[in-house]
């Protein structure tokens, strides 16, 4: 973990109350030394509040112990990494349907002031910044339910990182989804390698090893293929990488249809 990165999830941890400081050391592991450190630092495992009477029954509520004001996505939120992506299966199937939560429970005011004291969210995301991506909405999540970063090409940079080390070192998300979608201007414009105003063509370093590895003019293989070349960049991430082989985060990755508003997973 670089030195800017581990400043960055530090400045993270100093804003976070201390119960949340004790949840976020009990959940980190190798490759989160530092972070535990800091964590200890804020009253470590014993600065957590020891229950709450909401439905997850769990440690959630950061001590606004009311009906629904539980800060995790579901009544019985996601145990493991597996749970946590069949939980956008399943909404990204509803939305697909036309048939999204009739009367949701994460997206309302009364769950906008239940997660004003804290947040949990159960996915994180690095998505594309493309207006026409909106993951909340695609997943059928609402408030407090994922963590998103957006960049223009999905692509992976040093805060991009150190925001999804955030995420899930501290916030606790088990699943992070690199999702990229059909007709991506940016992996289009640096297949073309057209001339692009300002720093635009800055994308072009990152998305460019996708490009190689897609046959030529198969916008949609690189495509698919820049969803790989990231997800084996956030890899590299000690933090995540020791998530990962705790069994505490799966990384996946995904492509969007924006005809049909499909997720179709990548291995």
């Amino acid at each position: 973990m670089s030195s800017r990165n581990v400043a960055t999830a530090l400045r993270m941890f100093a804003t976070l109350g201390r119960s949340q400081a004790g949840e976020a050391s009990a959940m980190m592991g190798t490759g989160s030394a530092l972070l535990a450190q800091r964590a200890a630092a804020l009253g470590g495992p014993q600065a957590v509040n020891k229950g709450c009477s909401c439905r997850c029954g769990r440690v959630a509520c950061m001590g606004a112990c009311m009906p629904m004001r539980h800060l995790h996505a579901h009544p019985n939120p996601p145990s493991d990494p597996d749970q946590a992506l069949e939980y956008l299966r399943e909404g990204n199937k509803r939305f697909v349907n036309n048939k999204p939560h009739d009367s949701h429970p994460t997206r309302n005011l009364d769950r906008v002031k239940a997660t004003a004291a804290g947040q949990k969210p159960f996915a994180a995301f690095l998505s594309c910044a493309d207006s026409r991506v909106p993951v909340e909405i695609i997943f059928d999540q609402g408030f407090g339910d994922v963590f998103v970063t957006r960049v223009a090409g999905n692509i992976v940079t040093n805060e991009i990182t150190a925001s999804l080390e955030f995420g899930t070192a501290v916030l606790g998300s088990k699943v992070l989804m690199v999702l990229g979608h059909s007709a991506c201007g940016a992996v289009a414009a640096t297949m073309n390698g057209a001339a692009v105003p300002g720093v635009i063509s800055s994308l072009y370093y990152s998305i460019s090893p996708a490009c190689k590895k897609a046959q030529a003019g198969d916008v949609d293989g690189a495509i698919a293929e820049n969803v790989k070349v990231q997800m084996e960049q956030l890899k590299v991430s000690p933090v995540l990488q020791g998530l990962v082989k705790e069994g505490k985060l799966k990384i996946v990755g995904g492509v969007y249809d924006l005809a049909t508003g499909k997720v179709t997973e990548i291995a």
